[in-house]
């Protein structure tokens, strides 16, 4: 796909992220960072797409790993997302149900950690605290909880990367 191709699909392609953001997060303003974190990654590559492929799955897909990426870095708000009580009829029953998968797809990657690399790896990714302000609340050398924290983020990242490949 040439630039030029993708910037005059950018429109629609950007509205169909926005949506898919929108509904995992329920709110504006992480949807608009996502859709602008998946727009600038489709951009990218861009050149390298198939335009006689799906495009538009190519953008909900890229727009639902943002999303997965960005609830890695937050810590969701007591554990109950305002999409799972939302009765917005903007949002497809489809839209919804990719949304509510998404989300308890990284609940169970997360399920998956012990308990100390779980609490290491929120307080790293989620509350975006330093290993040396971890250490200082935990008590662990800060070079092990670099490693837990790593070792955390892997096993996450290859379950989520093997959930998303079913």
């Amino acid at each position: 796909m040439t630039r030029s191709e993708f910037e005059r699909l950018a429109p629609q392609l950007r509205a169909q992220m926005l949506k898919v953001a929108q509904t995992f997060f329920g709110n504006q303003d992480d949807a608009e960072d996502v859709a602008q974190d998946a727009m600038l990654q489709l951009w990218r590559f861009c050149e390298q797409i198939d335009a006689s492929r799906n495009v538009s799955g190519l953008a909900v897909r890229v727009a639902k790993h943002c999303c997965v990426s960005r609830y890695r870095r937050q810590r969701p708000e007591g554990g109950i997302t305002a999409l799972e009580h939302t009765a917005d009829e903007d949002y497809s029953p489809q839209q919804l149900l990719e949304a509510k998968e998404a989300r308890h797809m990284m609940d169970e990657a997360l399920a998956l950690l012990k308990p100390r690399e779980r609490e290491l790896f929120e307080m790293r990714r989620i509350e975006g605290l330093s290993p040396k302000q971890i250490t200082a609340q935990t008590g662990i050398p800060e070079r092990s909880v670099s490693a837990m924290v790593s070792a955390a983020r892997m096993k996450v990242f290859t379950e989520l990367k093997k959930r998303l490949q079913q």
